[in-house]
């Protein structure tokens, strides 16, 4: 799956539920850094889903590395490195399941208006 159909996807999803255009973007922002780093860094997506619930949207990346993700070090010189902070800062609730054929990232992006701020 690519980020483009991973967007297309979410995007269809979220309009059926008519969310608002603010956490529309928020969630597409978290699926293009789970989906693009798992293309990247984890051999590609290996399952991908996104649910709405009255209080949360949840985005469930699987990928087939056992590799965790972790935080880079913040750094001027270097252009990327960033995802991880990014989701982290829209979907607090963001967790990573272990399992045998890799990992699941699940993140998770309150609906209310007490969500965080962007990035």
């Amino acid at each position: 799956m690519s980020c483009a159909e991973a967007r297309d996807s979410a995007r269809r999803v979220l309009a059926a539920q008519d969310a608002p255009p603010a956490l529309t973007d928020d969630v597409l922002t978290v699926v293009s850094e789970l989906v693009s780093n798992a293309v990247r860094h984890a051999g590609g997506v290996s399952g991908f889903q996104v649910t709405v619930r009255p209080d949360r949207v949840v985005v469930e990346v699987s990928d087939r590395s056992a590799l965790l993700p972790h935080l880079q070090p913040a750094s001027p010189r270097t252009p990327s490195g960033f995802g991880w902070r990014v989701v982290r800062t829209l979907a607090p609730g963001t967790f990573v399941r272990s399992h045998r054929n890799g990992k699941t990232i699940i993140a998770t992006l309150p609906t209310r208006a007490d969500r965080p701020p962007g990035p």
